[in-house]
């Protein structure tokens, strides 16, 4: 059992300074990108607005269900099939936590593939749909489609700020209150259960267990479960990385990465309504088929020009002592009991 939770502890205190560093910038971005500005970059059917659509979702910090009132309301403010699915792809993906820990735990390369892996995968399903799936009638916002998401209980204005003419200071609070507040309470309960689930894997996984399937039907297993399940980016992040210590291949770890948060089920129910079943089919299908074709193309990469450097026990045995890594590692910890207990907690008690 001690075994064990020495490995806990060493994700939590490799990943903890990247995730406050992630949170951080969240709050920023929150801050001072508000709703607005994102209506004026989606409102037309256009290859521009899909373009814009995908390189805003990639900094956002929401998750795969946040991310939905979000995308319901832009979709009503006037935003086309293309640019609402691309915008429902780059965000969950990827956002500036996941972003850092992927650096974290894993290399730069692995970073770089996935931010550029998501940008392709949401892009890819905004011009198919403007192309085969364009904007006909406009819908309107269902309250109770936000009440299903059971990981996301607050609305989107929460995410998106849409107050105008506030200080830089009460935007700053804002930012603050938001990334600490809400995002950290979405996410809390996922990323504990990313983290417990990459020490299990590290202390109970032969080190050749991956080693003994191949790496298509690792990635046809990872597609099959990953397509319908939802676990969030940063969850998702330490789990790939502890399973590529065990033997799977880096490819199979970035297709991991990018079905995990970009659909499940529950997404793909109420967004039907909304860009059609045409939308959803176009969607997923553009998500595992660049995905797959990232994957063979990180494993090229890997074999030919640069050796796996995800040595978590090496990058650890630097920060153990670091006052700074320990400190932002017990802060975390006390961030995700609070998250825990504001989420599942209070309400029964």
């Amino acid at each position: 059992m001690m075994m064990f939770i020495n490995e806990f502890w060493r994700f939590v205190i490799l990943s903890a300074p990247y995730i406050l560093l992630g949170l951080t910038i969240a709050s920023f971005i929150n801050a001072f990108f508000g709703e607005g500005k994102i209506k004026k970059l989606m409102g037309r059917e256009s290859i521009k607005d899909v373009f814009w659509s995908s390189l805003i979702g990639i900094p956002l910090p929401l998750c795969s269900c946040a991310v939905i009132p979000a995308a319901i309301t832009l979709k009503k403010s006037g935003a086309s099939n293309g640019a609402t699915s691309s915008f429902l792809i780059s965000t969950p993906e990827s956002g500036v936590d996941s972003i850092a820990l992927t650096y974290a735990v894993m290399d730069l390369p692995m970073t770089i593939f996935r931010v550029i892996s998501t940008f392709f995968s949401s892009i890819t399903a905004g011009l198919l749909n403007i192309f085969f799936n364009s904007s006909n009638s406009n819908h309107k916002l269902n309250k109770t489609d936000t009440e299903k998401m059971e990981c996301c209980e607050h609305d989107s204005d929460k995410n998106i700020d849409t107050k105008p003419k506030t200080s830089f200071k009460q935007k700053l609070r804002k930012g603050f209150l938001f990334s600490f507040g809400d995002l950290v309470n979405d996410i809390s309960l996922w990323l504990l259960f990313g983290l417990v689930a990459a020490a299990m894997i590290s202390y109970f996984v032969p080190n050749d267990f991956f080693d003994q399937l191949h790496s298509w039907q690792n990635r046809a297993f990872i597609l099959l479960l990953g397509i319908p399940l939802y676990i969030c980016a940063s969850a998702i992040t330490p789990i790939a990385a502890s399973m590529v210590l065990k033997g799977l291949d880096p490819g199979s770890a970035l297709l991991l990465m990018m079905v995990g948060p970009a659909t499940n089920i529950t997404n793909i129910v109420i967004i039907r309504k909304y860009i059609g079943d045409r939308g959803v089919i176009i969607n997923i299908f553009s998500v595992a088929v660049i995905a797959l074709l990232f994957s063979s193309l990180v494993n090229y990469f890997y074999t030919h020009f640069s050796k796996i450097n995800f040595n978590i026990s090496e990058h650890i045995h630097a920060e153990e002592n670091d006052i700074i890594s320990i400190l932002s590692a017990v802060i975390m910890l006390l961030l995700i009991a609070k998250g825990i207990y504001i989420k599942k907690i209070k309400s029964l008690i």
